[in-house]
């Protein structure tokens, strides 16, 4: 059985500062997590297994929550869900070893898993790749090689693991043979062994399983056609809910839906009619400015303030967080279109090459592409931002009216004071 986690004080806890989720003991499966600024909120959560479901539930926050308040909270819910709070409820194969006492060197496959989720974790973009890399090494790759020595691991054992899915789900077995590679790399240079890693794919699985590229085809985002978007645009209009009003703001900005889902108000400049995405919230990582319409900002000013939350797009009670990345595809499906949320950047990018006529690269950086090689990059400090504010006053007319004659004019709503 894995070995406990030591116990912190309430002092140790404060000191903790650490993105990602720490253990502090007591209790099994009682964690304190910290999310990546610029949230940078601490939440006490507990992590059980109930039957087969290992669920995580949210306690509270720290400091609102005492160390002491959140153990009484975890014994509590510990003993409602299981009947008691002994270490033998907890899953063994993810529980962090006591790190003052010596690392094992004959790691499980389990345990190198959990290990090298916790290291890298942090520096992940998103909470949610944290519960992907979990979810499918359960799914697929614990039943297999979970109680294996990771040193023993060889590579019929990966095989065991793949071959069920490598042609019904290939996207998913790809990720896992990264991940399951990834993990016998870390254990076995913590164990100073020296071997070619049974997962590789190059010269040794590659001989076994028939490439990706033959086995799955690439899907591209269902798109409507730029011509059919005016009309959308005017069923969309009618549609009741946020998660309609979030769906033309990601048309009208050409953004990514996550980006729009976790919108908050003070990401948008009204001063200056400009959306600023911080750059942990972006996917090349960089922070991208995006200039709002006058649609766009008569948009947002319909939308009403909340005093619990900062969140522009928020879901219905009781949950009140950032719309799910489900909600808009739900808008899609119920308006009678197959089409899906990111397909309507594609969708923009036509319409820039066939009706407009921008420059490429203008284009690219509505879109939040990089442009050109790191050196043209280098070279290149300004975001053309001008010439893409008048190519989303473009889009938005065109959006309106079906016309792609010039742009209404640009100070046809009026900005509302107290909200930049």
């Amino acid at each position: 059985m894995a070995r406990a986690a030591l116990n912190l004080t309430a002092a140790q806890v404060a000191g903790l500062d650490t993105p990602g989720r720490h253990t502090v003991g007591t209790i099994p499966g009682l964690h304190l997590r910290i999310l990546p600024p610029p949230a940078s909120a601490r939440l006490w959560t507990l992590r059980v297994m109930v039957g087969t479901q290992r669920r995580d539930i949210n306690l509270g926050r720290h400091p609102d929550l005492s160390l002491a308040e959140a153990i009484d909270a975890a014994r509590a819910k510990r003993q409602e869900l299981l009947g008691d709070v002994g270490r033998e409820a907890v899953a063994p194969q993810w529980t962090v070893p006591n790190p003052v006492e010596a690392e094992p060197r004959a790691f499980t496959f389990a345990q190198a898993a959990e290990r090298y989720i916790t290291a890298h974790a942090a520096g992940w973009k998103h909470d949610r790749q944290e519960l992907q890399w979990r979810r499918s090494l359960e799914l697929h790759a614990l039943p297999t090689l979970g109680s294996v020595e990771v040193a023993k691991i060889g590579m019929t054992d990966v095989l065991q693991v793949l071959t069920p899915i490598w042609v019904g789900k290939t996207e998913t077995a790809v990720k896992v043979r990264g991940r399951i590679e990834l993990i016998i790399a870390w254990a076995d240079q913590r164990a100073d062994i020296d071997r070619p890693n049974p997962a590789r794919w190059h010269g040794h699985l590659a001989t076994q399983l028939p490439a990706r590229s033959k086995v799955a085809k690439p899907r591209h985002h269902v798109a409507l056609p730029s011509s059919e978007l005016p009309g959308f645009m005017r069923t969309l209009a009618n549609a009741a809910g946020t998660a309609a009003l979030a769906l033309q703001f990601t048309i009208l900005t050409a953004a990514r839906s996550g980006e729009v889902r976790e919108v908050t108000w003070k990401e948008i400049d009204f001063a200056s009619r400009t959306w600023i995405v911080p750059a942990e919230r972006t996917k090349s990582g960089r922070e991208h400015r995006v200039p709002l319409s006058a649609t766009a900002i008569a948009l947002l000013e319909s939308i009403p303030l909340a005093d619990d939350s900062d969140v522009i797009f928020r879901s219905p009670p009781p949950r009140h967080g950032p719309l799910s990345n489900m909600a808009l595809v739900a808008v899609c499906r119920r308006l009678g279109t197959d089409c899906v949320p990111h397909g309507f950047r594609s969708s923009f990018r036509d319409w820039c090459a066939e009706h407009s006529d921008v420059e490429p690269e203008v284009a690219e950086m509505a879109l939040g592409h990089a442009v050109g090689s790191k050196v043209e990059a280098a070279y290149r400090r300004g975001d053309l931002l001008v010439k893409r504010r008048k190519l989303m006053e473009e889009w938005a007319s065109f959006l309106e009216t079906g016309n792609l004659s010039s742009p209404r004019p640009i100070g046809r709503f009026h900005v509302v004071k107290g909200r930049s």
